[in-house]
């Protein structure tokens, strides 16, 4: 094999990788904080809801859980326009996403709920609490403190599969490196690099949340 490493060669092109490895951090943030929001709001709907808007959820669960993600992209991107709602490379990428992680965390969330012991939500309805206050003040936190390592990994897988985004030319690191590779066909170094910076965005991101689980839950 004669094949020699030029890495010298993507140093024009830094400021393409640093673009494409923000927005990928960016959106991995944005994604993730909807999608938690999301996927409270529609387990606590399971939960505590009424039938219909339990069965609601669960359907659109069921819909998202059992199809691609780029299927769930090209829809949004390519599928609602026809209905007549266009929405940009970047929007497009954050909703997806968002509705792909709010699916996953509606289930993991839900089974954390179910985790509580009922005798502490009957406690708190012994003290005059409304349904939600309960839910807000007692089943919540310790429903995030049971299902938060399962939770970490969802956002982790959910930002490695953001690469999928480059797809509708949403300017991400794997665009910059498609982008990059197509203009010095570096193709080695170019994906060597970006395989390493995905790499090292996920042992961060699960070192930031394990940080944040032992603020938020006072783990050892």
């Amino acid at each position: 094999m004669n094949y020699k490493l030029q890495f010298s060669e993507l140093l024009p092109h830094w400021d393409v990788l640093l673009w494409g490895l923000l927005f990928t951090v960016v959106l991995t943030v944005v994604s993730t904080v909807a999608g938690i929001a999301v996927g409270t709001a529609g387990a606590s709907a399971r939960t505590f809801g009424p039938k219909w808007l339990g069965s609601l959820v669960a359907a659109y669960v069921e819909v998202i859980r059992n199809t691609p993600f780029i299927v769930q992209l090209f829809f949004i991107f390519f599928g609602l326009p026809a209905a007549g709602l266009k929405l940009s490379e970047s929007t497009a990428a954050f909703l997806a996403m968002t509705v792909n992680l709010g699916a996953y965390s509606t289930e993991i969330i839900r089974a954390g709920i179910e985790a509580v012991p009922k005798g502490h939500i009957e406690a708190g309805i012994s003290l005059a609490m409304t349904k939600w206050e309960v839910l807000r003040h007692i089943v919540l936190k310790q429903a995030f403190e049971k299902i938060y390592p399962a939770l970490s990994s969802q956002i982790i897988i959910v930002m490695l599969g953001s690469a999928v985004v480059s797809q509708i030319s949403a300017q991400d690191l794997t665009y910059a490196a498609n982008l990059i590779a197509s203009r010095n066909f570096r193709n080695f170094e170019v994906y060597l690099l970006v395989a390493l910076a995905y790499l090292s965005l996920a042992m961060l991101t699960r070192s930031l949340l394990r940080g944040l689980g032992r603020i938020l839950f006072k783990a050892k």
